[in-house]
């Protein structure tokens, strides 16, 4: 059963500002997520950093609280072996989907073109077939 989605877009030129402050990018990015950018860079990691940030909003979106009692450092886009990726999240915010939905899948997709960023989250609740539970 579908408990929410969420989608967002994100500007990559807005990340290129956020790439060469580490004061931005220690306020709302995760250690795990953070990468080395130099000068030549620029372009890629400010995709990085935007495709990461537009999955932390959908999921704020698809969780339904828009970010009120969530921390944008406790949640972290991580990607398999094969590259696919996924929302792993700190003790705050498994504590807040187990009190809002309880056993439940997230499911991420990510996309990005030289402009923009965007990103789609469904949480699905358990009771809906096959889930793999999140918390």
């Amino acid at each position: 059963m579908i408990y929410g989605i969420g989608t967002d877009i994100a500007k990559v030129s807005r990340f290129e500002k956020w790439v060469r402050d580490d004061d931005l990018l220690s306020r709302f990015f995760a250690d795990a997520e953070r990468c080395a950018a130099s000068p030549r860079n620029i372009a890629s990691a400010s995709q990085h950093y935007a495709v990461r940030f537009a999955a932390k909003e959908a999921f704020a979106k698809a969780l339904g609280t828009g970010f009120a009692g969530l921390s944008l450092k406790d949640m972290w886009v991580v990607n398999d072996e094969s590259g696919n990726p996924s929302l792993a999240f700190g003790e705050d915010t498994r504590r807040i989907l187990a009190e809002r939905v309880g056993p439940c899948a997230v499911h991420l997709s990510l996309s990005h073109e030289k402009e923009f960023a965007t990103a789609f989250v469904v949480i699905e609740k358990e009771g809906g077939g096959d889930v793999r539970e999140c918390l």
